[in-house]
């Protein structure tokens, strides 16, 4: 095999193993900020990595110090997964 080929499955194979390193962000709006519970309830688009539909919920957060910076009313691009059981934030911006 000439060395363009070995590279082009190398790089192949690293990228089947590792993790997803871009995590698709979702748009919402922030309806309620519960600190005590660490609980964000957000409108938002479809979840593709969850397979939801457009939907208001409420998420636990992985990180609590999302909930100092999110407020009501916000709009967020986010990351959710499902972490032992629960719908959590794991990103936020």
């Amino acid at each position: 095999m000439n060395m363009k080929k070995i590279a082009a499955l190398a790089l192949l194979s690293i990228s089947l193993t590792s993790p997803s390193a871009a995590a698709e962000f979702t748009k919402g709006t922030v309806q309620k900020v519960d600190t005590k519970a660490k609980k964000l309830t957000i409108k938002h688009e479809e979840l593709v990595n969850l397979d939801m539909p457009a939907m208001t919920m409420v998420f636990v957060v992985a990180d609590p110090a999302m909930l100092e910076k999110a407020k009501e009313g916000q709009t967020v691009q986010f990351v959710a997964e499902r972490i032992r059981g629960k719908l959590t934030v794991v990103e936020m911006k």
